[in-house]
């Protein structure tokens, strides 16, 4: 086993101070980071603890209505925060759709978003063609076994999917990350903190080296009562979805007046159907509306062979969570 050493981060400050050496990468809950040390993808020279930095931990109201979630708090504790669940119920049943109650207990909603894409390959060391550990190696997953890979936003580098159910929660409710690093702190659109593969699959995320996310904040409310998280996966308890989709609304009566939408399991990031809420929006909820905007969302989808009933699945899904959130029988 390879020497690695620890620290204890009294503070942020001292955290991204100890962060500025290659190969140092923060712990919270560890529970995506100890299984990729374990199997030797990754391999820290060095581990620093922000668990005890005072702030990062709690639920604050923010003064627009909205909601700021530390970096620290527990899936399990946001999911069933009282302002989570009356204000954001489509993250809360996000949070309690992952994993299960022993992982939430432990995984933070920092590393949560810090998640690594997945892929049978990538976690296998014991396959050598991988673009996303070992650049300019190959994608073993094109020509392999690829039925929980991507339909969407993929490349020829890379067809590995961002496995975290909170995240497409947060892409539909237009959440933003705060961090901060060396050059003081920023605010990134959740639209822009996850990457698509390109050329470079082995950067899940647009964070600078460095920096530590600090928070996730909420804007104000507005999709309390039409909401809802569809999770599709083999199996009903410890298992990525297959297709998840993350659906919100605002209704005057049976007309949508504002629809956002959010897939997983089907792409690099979590992915907004933009074309299928514009077509909905406005739009009488109706089952034959939601079929045709379900098939614009994937309209430029592409499958691998193992994969191929993503496709179908991925319209299927929506049309089921957008009528649930709106109540359609």
């Amino acid at each position: 086993m390879d020497a690695i050493s620890y620290e204890r981060a009294a503070d942020a400050g001292a955290a991204i101070k100890a962060a500025q050496q290659p190969g140092v990468v923060f712990i919270g809950g560890g529970t995506n980071l100890l299984d990729l040390m374990k199997g030797g993808v990754a391999k820290p020279v060095k581990l620093v603890d922000i668990t005890h930095i005072a702030g990062l931990d709690t639920v604050s109201e923010l003064p627009d209505g909205g909601l700021r979630i530390g970096a620290l708090v527990r899936n399990s504790d946001a999911a069933n925060h009282a302002w989570v669940r009356g204000r954001y119920p489509l993250l809360s049943e996000a949070f309690l759709a992952g994993a299960s109650a022993q992982l939430r207990n432990m995984a933070t909603v920092g590393g949560n978003l810090m998640q690594r894409t997945r892929c049978y390959y990538f976690y296998d060391t014991g396959f050598p063609q991988c673009n996303k550990r070992s650049p300019g190696s190959g994608c073993a997953a094109m020509e392999g076994n690829n039925r929980i890979h991507a339909i969407l936003g993929a490349s020829n580098q890379c067809i590995a999917t961002n496995p975290s159910d909170m995240n497409v929660a947060l892409a539909a409710l237009e959440a933003l990350v705060r961090v901060s690093g060396p050059k003081g702190e920023r605010v990134i659109a959740f639209a822009e903190f996850h990457r698509l593969p390109g050329d470079h699959p082995e950067l899940d995320t647009t964070l600078q080296p460095g920096e530590l996310i600090t928070s996730v904040d909420l804007p104000p409310p507005l999709f309390a009562q039409h909401s809802h998280y569809l999770k599709v996966r083999d199996r009903a308890s410890y298992a990525f979805a297959l297709v998840s989709v993350a659906a919100a609304l605002q209704m005057d009566g049976n007309t949508i007046t504002t629809a956002r939408i959010a897939l997983g399991g089907v792409a690099h990031k979590p992915w907004r159907a933009g074309p299928t809420e514009q077509m909905l929006t406005g739009q009488p909820l109706s089952r034959a509306t939601l079929q045709q905007a379900a098939a614009l969302a994937v309209r430029d989808a592409k499958s691998y062979g193992d994969n191929d009933f993503k496709i179908e699945l991925a319209q299927r899904a929506i049309v089921r969570a957008v009528a649930t959130a709106g109540g359609l029988t």
